[in-house]
C-alpha cells in the first residue's frame, strides 16, 4: 500500500468523533505499511464548488477528460485512482450522507470515466480497494433500539460500487448526543472492530 486518500465531511473538520477514529485507523495502516503516503481532503471545511451549467453539458456531451469544464471532477478521480486505500470521515444528516460527501460523490460518479453505462446497467471502471467509512450520529438507527432509519449505509455502498468500490467496511459511532460515558462506549467498541480487521494488524501481528 502506498497511498491513502481520506476524506473528512464534517463541518467540525478534523475535531469530529468520526475524523478523530479515522485517524486512527489511518495509524494502523500506516504501522502495517510505513511508507503509505497520505492525502487528506477536508471537503467541509475547504467545500468543492458548486456544480455548474457547463459541467452538466460537458457530461451530456461526453466531453473529452482533458476538457476545462471536467477539471474538478478529473482532479478528483485521479486522486482516488491512485489511491491505494479509501478512508472516509463522515457524520450522518437527516439519514443521509452530508452535503459535503454528496459534492464529491457528483464529481466522482461521472459516465464515461468512473463507470461505464451498459445494457446490463453500470459498470465501474475503477479498481477495488479497501475502503473504510467512519460514521457519526446523534441517533441511533442500527439495533434493537434504532429509533430513524439509515439510507447512508446502502446508499454509500450503491454509489460506491457503482464506480468499481466493493471491499467496504463501516465502524458505527450512534447515538452520541447521549452523553460523554456512551460516546466512550462506542469509541471502545469501533477500536475492538478495528483491532480484529487483519488489514489494520501490524506487520508479524496478524493471525
Amino acid at each position: 500500500m502506498q497511498r491513502i486518500l481520506m476524506l473528512h465531511c464534517s463541518p467540525h473538520g478534523r475535531q469530529s468523533r468520526a475524523s478523530g477514529l479515522a485517524q486512527e485507523l489511518v495509524e494502523r495502516l500506516r504501522q502495517r505499511h510505513p511508507a503509505a503516503q497520505l492525502l487528506e481532503r477536508d471537503l467541509a471545511g475547504e467545500p468543492l464548488p458548486a456544480l455548474t451549467a457547463d459541467y452538466a453539458g460537458a457530461l451530456v456531451a461526453l466531453a473529452p477528460n482533458d476538457d476545462p469544464a471536467l477539471g474538478v471532477s478529473e482532479r478528483l478521480i485521479q486522486e482516488l485512482e491512485n489511491s491505494d486505500c479509501l478512508v472516509i470521515a463522515t457524520p450522518m444528516h437527516n439519514f443521509s450522507v452530508p452535503a459535503a460527501l454528496k459534492l464529491w460523490i457528483d464529481y466522482v460518479l461521472r459516465i464515461g470515466r468512473s463507470f461505464a453505462a451498459t445494457e446490463a446497467g453500470k459498470v465501474g471502471l475503477l479498481a477495488d480497494r479497501p475502503t473504510f467509512v467512519v460514521v457519526s450520529a446523534g441517533g441511533v438507527y442500527r439495533g434493537e433500539q434504532a429509533r430513524q432509519p439509515d439510507f447512508l449505509t446502502s446508499y454509500l455502498r450503491h454509489v460506491l460500487s457503482t464506480i468499481g468500490i466493493h471491499d467496504l467496511e463501516f465502524i458505527h459511532l450512534q447515538g452520541l448526543v447521549r452523553g460523554q460515558e456512551h460516546a466512550e462506549t462506542m469509541l471502545a467498541q469501533a477500536r475492538e472492530q478495528l483491532a480484529f480487521n487483519p488489514q489494520l494488524t501490524p506487520q508479524g501481528e496478524a493471525s
